[in-house]
């Protein structure tokens, strides 16, 4: 499981780097997609599919079962780490997550995360100023 944020930068041709503890998560490909809160979602070709099998037991009669649907996969796009360890993200999901310059690229439980750095820190800030999960916790860490 990745964990840990690492600041990287998009270079002029929309790539970049996998931060190195996370290249054999991806190592056999990987589905690019938009994410909640504007991020961009990186899943490993396996964890994709498991996702993939859940959403597809989605009704296709609930309108917000189509419609995240749509959300979640008409953006997704597949990559494969280049010989530096970047990916190329696609220009739909760089202008979707407004990521031009700095970035962060953080783990999650089975995926990475890829935020615009400013929004990223925000994020983390406003979490942190409300922070209120000692439910969320109890029996993990006593």
């Amino acid at each position: 499981m990745p964990f840990g944020e690492y600041p990287y930068a998009v270079d002029d041709k929309g790539r970049v780097i996998v931060p190195p503890p996370f290249r054999t998560f991806v190592e056999h490909g990987m589905i690019i997609t938009r994410g909640m809160e504007k991020c961009l979602y990186v899943f490993p070709v396996t964890a994709w599919s498991q996702v993939a099998k859940q959403l597809e037991e989605l009704p296709m009669t609930d309108l917000k079962s189509r419609k995240f649907l749509r959300y979640f996969y008409s953006g997704a796009a597949n990559a494969k780490l280049d010989g530096a360890g970047r990916i190329t993200l696609p220009s739909t999901l760089r202008a979707f997550a407004e990521l031009e310059n700095s970035v962060m690229v953080a783990g999650a439980p089975n995926h990475l995360e890829i935020w615009n750095e400013t929004r990223w820190n925000a994020t983390i800030e406003a979490m942190h100023d409300d922070l209120d999960a000692p439910e969320l916790l109890q029996g993990m860490v006593g």
